[in-house]
């Protein structure tokens, strides 16, 4: 049966049970971490169809082929990636040996070893996705886990737990439900690593737990990833990828574009593209079912908090399609916010949600600077035909990634690493960085028979040249 009670033994039996069983057993072979992926797999697809509706509830309107696609088929695009190229991960790598052993017959290698039980901390906007696509890594590594699902979602949390007990291992997975007294008590405890996604503010108070054990992290944080509309874009197709992106889950991704950077000579083009283009998406956003809903109350009015106060300071705010938040449900159209002063909520808090700014410049350099200078976003996005000006933007920001002339396509790739850095989080997973991520990197060194050190004057007592040998390998 699931976990459901809450006192400190409870929540440690999983981790200590597997790493009990870690310790008591060689390292799993190839065929068996592929055998415990494969097992996720199978529930996934056996249970794709009560994932969507759970989500769909926990949302209170999000529609199931969104789900499909974006919480099953994309952690099973994970899972799938590391299913095949484990094996190829697991090899050594030869490294060359030092001199003079390199001529003498050593031999160095550096092994990937698992680090053991780790935990994984999903959260609500992607609550199979951000439990699962981690997973892919942590058990292509030969790790076991732990998993906890957002309470946000209690549907979804509820049903993985149901399912993985019956389909899963707890000595490999084991699926932990509760608040955030729950995840507090877990971040406490000595796992061998610990993953997260989610605020800056979680991210933190997870490093404090961590570090009482010596525990490291992998943080998933978000921030407010910018847009850049350089001058030579083509700002009908930007507009329409920009609105698609803004479209996609209510805008609750953490890759979501926040602000959009535009030459001030187009704003108002740009403005008029992007509402249009998302109307088309959606004509009306009031009971319509292709519309995600903010997931809860709070979150819904967090959001239409933040268009407020930019409306109250000045800010012209463009509504598509123009109609007001119906009161029965919390779909939401998408408003357009431009050139909030710099003092609104908006321009210094994540939006994660139905909402953007469109911000005015003069010259890139301002925006460089300006990106360069706040924290570092997840995400960073380039739009336009211009090398030159591309490769200067790439070259004088930080971003956890980027995609040019796109939104959101680059945490898509299972063969490249994601992740953030600084405010947006630290360390990365998928594909072969994935393994690595959650993999101990082990040297080990195999000497040769002979050992020369003696007979060369290495070894003490020293003689009268040891010195001054060592001295004529001091060289620039």
């Amino acid at each position: 049966m699931p976990l459901t009670t809450t006192t400190a033994s409870d929540l440690a039996e999983p981790r200590e049970r597997q790493q009990d069983a870690l310790r008591a057993a060689a390292p799993a072979t190839a065929d068996e971490r592929r055998a415990r992926i494969q097992a996720v797999i199978d529930l996934l697809v056996r249970h794709h169809d009560e994932f969507a509706a759970a989500i769909d509830a926990d949302f209170g309107g999000r529609h199931p082929g969104y789900t499909l696609m974006n919480d099953v088929v994309g952690s099973l695009g994970a899972l799938k990636h590391a299913r095949d190229n484990l094996e190829q991960w697991m090899q050594p790598d030869e490294r060359t040996p030092f001199a003079p052993y390199d001529q003498m017959g050593a031999r160095c290698e550096v092994q990937y070893q698992p680090k053991g039980s780790v935990l994984i901390l999903g959260t609500w906007n992607a609550p199979l996705f951000t439990l699962l696509s981690p997973l892919a890594g942590v058990l292509a590594a030969g790790n076991t886990a732990v998993i906890k699902p957002s309470e946000i979602t209690s549907r979804t949390a509820e049903l993985l737990a149901r399912v993985a007990a019956d389909a899963l291992d707890p000595d490999v997975v084991a699926v932990v439900t509760g608040g955030a007294d729950v995840a507090q008590d877990l971040t406490s405890q000595p796992f061998d690593h610990i993953v997260v996604t989610g605020s800056a503010a979680v991210g933190k108070a997870v490093m404090a737990n961590a570090a009482r054990n010596l525990v490291p992290v992998t943080l998933e944080l978000g921030g407010k990833s910018p847009v850049i509309v350089g001058r030579s874009a083509d700002l009908a197709s930007t507009a329409m990828k920009i609105a698609v992106a803004k479209a996609t889950n209510g805008g609750q991704i953490c890759v979501s574009p926040d602000t959009v950077y535009v030459p001030r000579r187009n704003v108002d083009a740009l403005v008029e593209a992007v509402a249009d283009a998302f109307a088309t998406l959606h004509p009306t956003a009031a009971a319509n079912a292709d519309v995600v809903s903010a997931v809860n109350d709070r979150h819904a009015e967090r959001v239409d908090a933040y268009v407020r106060d930019a409306a109250e300071r000045g800010a012209r705010v463009v509504t598509a399609p123009a109609e007001e938040p119906a009161a029965e449900d919390r779909r939401r159209a998408l408003r357009i916010v431009v050139d909030p002063p710099a003092d609104a909520a908006i321009r210094a808090e994540e939006i994660f949600g139905a909402a953007m700014i469109v911000q005015p410049y003069d010259t890139v350099d301002e925006v460089v600077a300006e990106v360069a200078g706040g924290p570092t976003p997840l995400a960073l996005y380039y739009f336009g035909d211009d090398d030159e000006e591309r490769d200067h933007v790439l070259a004088r920001t930080r971003s956890g990634g980027v995609t040019v002339n796109n939104v959101m396509m680059h945490p898509g790739m299972n063969d490249a690493p994601f992740g953030g850095l600084g405010a947006s989080g630290m360390g990365h997973y998928n594909g072969r960085e994935g393994f690595l991520q959650f993999s101990h990197a082990r040297t080990v060194f195999f000497a040769p028979d002979a050992d020369p050190r003696g007979e060369w004057g290495m070894l003490p007592p020293y003689g009268e040249h040891f010195t001054a040998a060592m001295k004529a390998q001091i060289a620039p």
